[in-house]
């Protein structure tokens, strides 16, 4: 039922602080027949039918390609997630960044970062974001013709085989900062179009990676100049052209927030009981069992939802985030926890599946 992946971000801003919300974080095209219930993690490298998950997901991209020592600070990292026994990393790829003009593609970065992943006997998650300018003017929004990224994408799971093993197309697709600065609920119409171009193009060119249909910021806000709210979002989704996503995706990425709230609690039937921020579902880690809901309402609860971010700030200075000030880091290191305990006592499947 759930796959495992914990994703340890950071933002600088937060755009989805609302009042009375409080904050609501937001080739071929032949299709091979999908791999159903795989987990995300597994006991030993590279099987898919562990009934055990263990995985770790940290950012080592991103800042990393500015770093001034990107690979002392890859090396750690990839170092500290297998002394903690875990065996996934999720790597978030600007695409920007590697194709320089329409085709031409710059892959030394990633090159190093694959390699040092695959060295590692780590499994790699790569989530795609930020279009080149040349294809959605702008900030980086999702590109105007799906059929580009699958161009990019192809070019990606060609280049690295069996040593990239998942990926997630975009990234929080339902907040106007990841879609080019406005979102409407036409929006994912235009996504599943995306997801299924690349998915037709990853499948043909390896059958075992895995296509996660991005995750939604967990948020209520409906302002096109900020959000749209997650289970509207995916709700669009899943019923655009009669369900089409169903034959393309493997498994729904979640980014499940916490805010301040204990992993036990769910608004309404049991909120929190900190000052603010628990007035709204998706203030809440169990906010993905309502997303898991919505999955079985439209016939798709077949695949797995995967977490590929998740956690609870502490105190900070950060906008929007103020929700961190109301916690500890013995409360942050608890939450932490006891939400991945919660995943494999009550979110597996009778036949122990994550």
């Amino acid at each position: 039922m759930f796959g495992w992946l914990v994703a340890c971000g950071s933002s600088t801003t937060n755009p989805l602080t609302q009042p009375g919300l409080g904050e609501m974080r937001p080739t071929t095209t032949t299709r091979p027949t999908p791999q159903r219930n795989a987990g995300i993690a597994h006991t030993h490298k590279y099987s898919r039918d562990s009934s055990a998950a263990n995985a770790f997901s940290a950012h080592i991209c991103t800042g990393i390609w500015r770093s001034g020592a990107p690979v002392l600070y890859r090396s750690r990292v990839l170092m500290l997630t297998n002394i903690a026994g875990f065996d996934w990393v999720r790597q978030q790829v600007h695409w920007k960044d590697i194709e320089a003009a329409p085709g031409v593609y710059y892959w030394d970065e990633l090159d190093h970062i694959v390699a040092d992943v695959a060295a590692s006997d780590t499994q790699l998650l790569i989530n795609i974001v930020q279009s080149p300018p040349f294809y959605a003017p702008g900030n980086g929004g999702k590109p105007h013709d799906p059929v580009v990224m699958g161009n990019f994408v192809a070019a990606m799971v060609e280049r690295y085989g069996n040593r990239i093993a998942a990926v997630e197309i975009w990234n929080e697709p339902n907040l106007a900062v990841e879609n080019g600065g406005r979102v409407t609920p036409d929006d994912p119409g235009r996504y599943v179009e995306l997801l299924a171009e690349c998915y037709r193009r990853i499948k043909a060119i390896n059958p075992n990676v895995y296509v996660l249909a991005a995750a939604p910021a967990s948020t209520g806000v409906f302002d096109p100049n900020r959000a749209v709210p997650d289970i509207d979002y995916l709700r669009a989704m899943y019923t655009y052209k009669d369900g089409m996503i169903r034959d393309y995706f493997d498994a729904q990425a979640v980014h499940p927030g916490g805010a301040a709230n204990s992993p036990d609690w769910l608004y309404p039937d049991l909120p929190g009981n900190r000052p603010g921020w628990n007035d709204h579902p998706t203030h809440y880690f169990r906010h993905v069992e309502n997303v898991r809901a919505l999955m079985i309402e439209h016939g798709l609860g077949d695949r797995q939802i995967w977490i590929t971010e998740y956690g609870w700030a502490t105190p900070n200075t950060t906008p929007g985030f103020e929700f961190g000030n109301l916690l500890t880091f013995e409360d942050q290191a608890d939450y932490i926890i006891r939400a991945i305990t919660r995943v494999y006592e009550q979110y597996r499947d009778k036949q122990g599946r994550p």
